[in-house]
């Protein structure tokens, strides 16, 4: 199976997805000259200079959590591609863009809070640093000017905050079949570099492809050897000893992994739901009454922690030959 049936499988299980969340940091670069300082008397060892913050940290705690809470739901629902963004597979992909377009909202409303208050916060945080530039520099006037000066006009403000998702897939370049240039002789070697860059950009993302597959593969098994782990963890640490929360993680784990496995692993997910049926079909309650119920969880956990970690450690090559397989099986009926 070739590495760009490979990728043309891989377009067909998932997107790749990037999520930019800009907002206006409120943070001001002071220079020696800021604080009527001579550079060449600036030592980095007594003073202190860099970004300083304009506002207070909580005028824009709203935006940095949302930030922060979309980031996460990427990063949870994904696979790094790459290096140049997140590979969402199909089965997530109504869940994740239907939070992130609530997200977008939330961003949208902390926006209109941020500017109805915007002119509030400026006058305040010109009497604050005023005061500390009185403790602070011989020129405090100077000091606030630049302070005053670092903040942008309300009118322009709205260039400063932006919250998108971008969904797109990625595809191998094809040779460059023509060129407009003046001569014949500058148009061949044009085309004829661009057909190399070509051929070398698909032979880089079909390596890429194949190896991001395996990755895949292995950190869906290490997220499971790792919850397994931090399960037992809980059993033996926690007062209860079992406690239904841990149970339900390892429920939600299950249904997460189902629909973060594009790359067929049959085997992890036979054994979770093998986990399942087994094993969490009782409560907690059940368990902290019957000791022989608790070590018969314990012991599966256990085994099923041990057997992730020992598949993660393995080549997935049968994994990736397969889902490139199956794609090709499509390609021809659907042929």
């Amino acid at each position: 199976m070739s590495n760009p049936t490979m990728l043309d499988v891989l377009t067909r299980e998932g997107v790749l997805i990037n999520v930019s969340v800009r907002y206006w940091r409120a943070a001001k670069k002071l220079k020696a000259e800021d604080l009527g300082l001579d550079p060449d008397d600036v030592t980095d060892k007594l003073i202190s200079l860099g970004h300083k913050k304009l506002l207070p940290r909580e005028a824009l705690a709203a935006f940095a959590l949302i930030e922060s809470r979309a980031h996460a739901l990427v990063d949870a629902s994904t696979f790094p591609f790459l290096g140049v963004a997140h590979f969402l597979p199909n089965a997530k992909l109504a869940e994740v863009t239907t939070r992130l377009e609530a997200l977008e909202q939330e961003f949208q409303a902390a926006q209109q809070t941020f500017m109805g208050q915007y002119r509030d916060l400026r006058v305040q945080a010109s009497r604050d640093w005023w005061d500390a530039a009185r403790k602070l520099v011989s020129d405090p006037d100077r000091l606030v000017a630049t302070i005053e000066a670092s903040f942008p006009k309300p009118d322009t403000m709205g260039r400063y905050f932006q919250f998108s998702t971008h969904l797109f897939q990625v595809s191998v370049p094809d040779g460059i079949a023509q060129a407009d240039l003046i001569t014949a002789a500058d148009q061949r070697e044009i085309i004829e570099a661009r057909q190399r860059a070509a051929v070398e950009a698909r032979g880089k993302i079909a390596q890429g492809v194949d190896s991001f597959v395996r990755d895949c593969v292995a950190t869906l098994r290490e997220q499971t050897a790792q919850l397994c782990e931090d399960m037992l963890a809980s059993f033996q640490q926690g007062k209860t000893g079992v406690h239904q929360k841990t149970l339900n993680r390892l429920v939600g784990f299950i249904d997460e992994f189902k629909q973060l496995n594009f790359a067929g692993d049959a085997e992890l997910e036979a054994r979770l739901s093998e986990t399942r049926r087994t094993l969490l079909s009782r409560s907690a309650g059940e368990y902290r009454d019957d000791t022989k119920a608790r070590l018969t969880l314990t012991t599966g956990i256990e085994k099923l922690a041990n057997t992730a970690r020992q598949m993660a450690k393995q080549d997935a090559q049968e994994i990736v030959q397969r889902f490139g397989q199956l794609g090709a099986r499509r390609f021809h009926l659907a042929a």
